[in-house]
Order: structure tokens, then sequence, then C-alpha cells
């Protein structure tokens, strides 16, 4: 398995994905997504694989950019502004190869041991 974990440093969701994949001791590298982001094929791997852009969007945060894609009629535009701005994204983002998700998910994450 080659884990990848993008996550913001202050977010819970992220330190409990690590300290998942900690006590199965399985592998995994860190990348802070509010310094480092995703590449553009990063980016359009995880949009497949988790299901789309709303799947990707954390629409529990209060912040004006998330009214604004509320009311943006195409999902091009949607991974426009959220490509822009990654502390707009779901964390933690999981990625196994092609295999991708968007919160805290130990569920799938046991099928992939």
């Amino acid at each position: 398995m080659n884990i990848q974990i993008f996550g913001k440093s202050k977010c819970f969701d992220t330190k409990k994905a690590e300290r998942w994949f900690k006590e199965r001791r399985i592998r995994f590298q860190s990348v802070d997504l509010l310094r480092f982001g995703l590449s553009g094929g990063e980016f359009d791997s995880v949009l497949r694989a988790v299901g789309g852009v709303d799947a990707l969007i954390d629409w529990s945060l209060k912040k004006p950019e998330i009214d604004l894609m509320r009311y943006l009629a195409s999902d091009r535009d949607k991974e426009d502004k959220l490509f822009d701005h990654p502390e707009l994204m779901k964390t933690p983002i999981v990625r196994n190869g092609k295999q991708a998700t968007a919160g805290y998910c130990p569920e799938v994450w046991a099928t992939w041991e």
C-alpha cells in the first residue's frame, strides 16, 4: 500500500486518520494540504475517486467562499475554485493509488488492507 494523507495541521479528523494508520502499523506519507495543496493530477484523481466535486467540498465551513459555491452552476467552476482554495476541502483526503476518500472513513480504509 502507498498511503498519502492530505490534511490540515489543526484538523482533528486528520489526526484521527494518522492515528488509525499508526495503530495498524501501516506506513503513510503525511502532506500539509494548506502548505503544499494537491497537484493537478492528484486533484483530478481524487475527484474521480470520491465521486465528484460536491463530495470533496466541506459544506460545514462558515466561509463566504462556501456560500458562493452553493450558487455556482457548473461543476467546472466549483473545481476551479476548490483547486485554488484547498482550505475548503473536506479533510483528511486519504489516497491509496487510484482509490481515495474525503473525510474520516475507517470502514473504507479497512478494505484496503
